[in-house]
């Protein structure tokens, strides 16, 4: 495979992921929590680069591919950490998780039910085997670096002859 082709490959998985959470959310009734929406992020930060990878910014294409590569990285490692959120292998962040209450007054109480997410971070929603959403976005992710990786070093290389993709 060409190193375009990667970086083709890579950006249209991104798309497809976002595209993905984005059918999960609103065909199948499945609300997004903060930590989901985070690893969007990335998915459509790569999506932009890699189109300007294969379009304007082609003669910037290696850095560009660094770029995707550190991006996904990114998303592997937020996919990651939310997933050990939802396996509670951890704490995540107070805004979307539910934290010990037995410390806190009725007022406080009261004040985090109202401020509470509608979607908790450490609640499992869609699993497929034995992976969360969020997991299977850190494994896609490093396949995706992988790719971007592959371009950055193709176009590294030495090479006599033709001029490389």
């Amino acid at each position: 495979m060409t190193a375009y082709g990667r970086i083709l490959l890579a950006g249209a998985g991104s798309a497809a992921l976002v595209l993905g959470a984005l059918a999960f959310q609103f065909l199948g009734g499945l609300p997004p929590c903060p930590m989901c929406i985070w690893q969007r992020w990335p998915h459509v930060v790569a999506v932009m680069i890699a189109l300007l990878a294969v379009t304007v910014l082609w003669r910037q294409r290696r850095w560009l591919a660094a770029l995707g590569a550190l991006t996904m990285l990114v998303s592997a490692g937020l996919g990651a950490f939310h997933a050990g959120v939802e396996w509670n292998w951890w704490e995540g962040p107070t805004t979307c998780t539910s934290g010990d209450i037995t410390q806190l007054s009725a007022d406080e109480l009261m004040a985090q039910i109202l401020g509470a997410p509608l979607v908790r971070c450490d609640e499992i929603v869609w699993e497929f085997l034995g992976l969360t959403m969020a997991g299977w976005n850190a494994i896609f992710s490093l396949g995706f670096a992988a790719l971007w990786a592959g371009s950055f070093l193709w176009w590294r290389m030495p090479f006599e002859g033709a001029a490389r993709d």
